[in-house]
């Protein structure tokens, strides 16, 4: 054998050895941050069911309270009846439960809080369990809409001891599910018959197991892909369910007899595999390192070694060849240093221009976000100099309080905006749309007057209610504004129309006279602008941004041209609440 034959042999089996090295480490990494992963399943599954059993359980609490009640002892009368009916539409009301209603001992609905549709309730496994003078709970469809509801059946007993009806309170879970609905990671729950009832994934809702099967399919169409693996003790499922849902996810489940559900969670193991594979990347690249570093010691010890034998046979005939030789491996060495030495400048350039473009973006993003504020704050700050001038030093003085106010704006901006980089979510509360537009005009109003914009502000003289946040509504309505106000520029007919139409959901308009829109359908796309290079508004970074604020408030934003100019759409969810009939 050859000493070329055995070096490409060695090499060879080097490179397996290190293969078969790094896929150890990958499956023993694999199975840590399993472990790791599984442990905070563990948490994440325990927290969404101890938080669903409470919400539960509150409604049969507030029902063993309220079926004691003295307008429920005595039903015999119709004002008796009518005065029980108003205090059933007023525990609904304030408990936000779909339905509370008292049924006699043959299942007839005697009272309830809104019209009751469904018959009797006899057959139902809660209520007998009632009538036996126990607890009852269930969940099942109800409503001729088929609502999703949490049975809650509390037995009344009379003055003899005997059950005289049970008072039924019904949850309503959909609105249960709005509080944690999208949460990662996705987490339901199924019933003794396989079927999942609850969900934060609203496309896994009825989808069902049947007897003997691992995985879920849809009540309505085939199977989609789906199969199962072990690694370690760990149950891995490879999923084919959607966009929504991971592709390979850690499955979890808790049973939770208290509410009679099964409690299920999948977590996507892709950061796992990750991590697995760069701790096998890093063992892989140091043993490759350090054979190429010994591999080269070698070769270089083989050649000094067949040049000394060379010289030692032929050391008097060869003198100025091997001067010649050792001459041109000096140079070769110096060659490979400074290749050595020019390859660390090329890397630590790479690295300093990562920074730098990092470090561009962020603070592309920030300057943007603070612009409008510091604009703001500017003219607030020349007005109250104005003002002080004239000797008003009380509108000076609201002048100041408004900057104040704008510099804590700026504080809740710069939070928002590191939330957003980390894709926080913080809970959308109620806001007054009303008072957020109206703050944007009296933000603006200076440039308006200075340019000589007319305001068309159809302001309703009542609140008007919204889900969202008041910080990054205010956001996107100043960012419209202040670009129509752009667009204006230049043109001889500038008006600006502000509007808020109630419907099935509340639409904002911010209308101008521009030039329109150029391309529609790329006006949301990141660091997409019309404007001139080199403006501190011109990054294209805005209605981006915007688009994201209002799809995390579960709305819609919306820009067309119109025979005017251009038109924005800003469409909010309206703030839900129970209104009683």
């Amino acid at each position: 054998m050859t000493s070329q034959r055995r070096r490409n042999l060695i090499v060879l089996a080097f490179l397996a050895a290190v293969a078969a090295l790094a896929g150890a480490v990958w499956r023993y990494g694999y199975g840590q941050a399993l472990d790791q992963l599984a442990q905070r399943a563990e948490g994440d599954l325990a927290l969404a069911s101890d938080r669903l059993s409470t919400q539960l359980q509150a409604f049969r609490e507030l029902a063993v309270l309220a079926v004691d009640h003295p307008a429920l002892a005595t039903l015999a009368t119709p004002e008796q009846v009518e005065e029980a009916g108003q205090l059933l539409l007023r525990a609904s009301d304030k408990t936000g439960a779909m339905e509370v209603f008292f049924a006699d001992t043959a299942g007839k609905v005697v009272v309830s809080a809104h019209p009751w549709t469904g018959g009797s309730v006899a057959d139902q496994p809660w209520f007998q369990r009632a009538m036996q003078g126990a607890l009852g709970a269930s969940h099942g469809l109800t409503g001729p809409d088929g609502r999703r509801g949490y049975f809650h059946a509390v037995p009344s007993f009379g003055a003899d001891g005997r059950v005289r009806g049970a008072l039924v309170m019904v949850a309503d879970v959909n609105a249960v599910e709005q509080t944690w609905r999208g949460d990662n990671p996705a987490v339901y729950f199924t019933d003794r018959g396989g079927e999942v009832f609850i969900s934060n994934r609203s496309e896994l809702l009825f989808w069902r197991r049947g007897a003997g099967e691992v995985g879920l399919h849809p009540p309505s169409r085939a199977a989609l892909p789906f199969s199962v693996s072990q690694v370690g003790a760990h149950e891995i499922w490879r999923l084919g369910w959607g966009p929504y849902l991971p592709a390979r996810a850690l499955h979890l489940a808790r049973d939770l007899p208290v509410i009679g559900l099964m409690g299920e969670v999948l977590v996507d193991v892709a950061p796992a595999r990750r991590l697995a594979a760069l701790q096998a990347a890093a063992v892989a690249a140091m043993c490759l390192a350090f054979g190429a570093l010994l591999f080269v010691a070698t070769e270089r010890r083989r050649t000094l070694a067949e040049a000394n034998q060379v010289l030692e046979v032929r050391v008097a005939e060869r003198t100025a060849e091997l001067s010649e030789a050792n001459a041109h491996l000096r140079h070769e060495v110096r060659e490979r240093q400074e290749a050595e030495a020019a390859l660390k400048r090329a890397q630590a350039d790479l690295v300093q221009a990562g920074k730098l473009s990092a470090l561009g973006l962020m603070s592309a993003g920030i300057s943007h976000e603070l612009n409008q504020p510091l604009m703001a704050i500017r003219s607030f700050a020349e007005n109250g100099a104005a003002y002080l001038a004239r000797g008003r030093s009380e509108v000076a003085g609201e002048n100041l309080g408004r900057i104040s106010e704008l510099a804590r704006r700026m504080g809740r901006i710069i939070h928002n905006l590191r939330a957003f980089s980390r894709q926080e979510s913080e809970a959308p509360d109620r806001v007054d749309v009303v008072a957020v537009l109206a703050g944007v005009v009296e933000m603006t109003e200076a440039r308006v007057a200075q340019e000589g914009v007319e305001l068309a502000f159809d302001r309703p003289p009542y609140p008007v209610w919204v889900r969202g946040g008041e910080v990054r509504l205010g956001q996107v309505f100043l960012n419209l504004v202040s670009n129509a106000l752009d667009a204006m520029q230049g043109h001889e007919r500038r008006v600006l129309r502000l509007g808020i139409a109630e419907g099935q959901g509340i639409t904002v308009t911010v209308a101008d006279t521009g030039p329109g829109i150029a391309d529609p359908g790329k006006v949301f796309d990141p660091f997409y602008t019309t404007k001139k290079i080199g403006a501190a508004e011109g990054m294209g970074l805005g209605l981006s941004i915007s688009y994201g604020i209002v799809q995390s408030f579960g709305g819609d934003i919306r820009g067309q041209n119109s025979p005017e100019g251009a038109v924005f759409s800003v469409r909010l969810e309206r703030w839900a609440e129970e209104v009683a009939a």
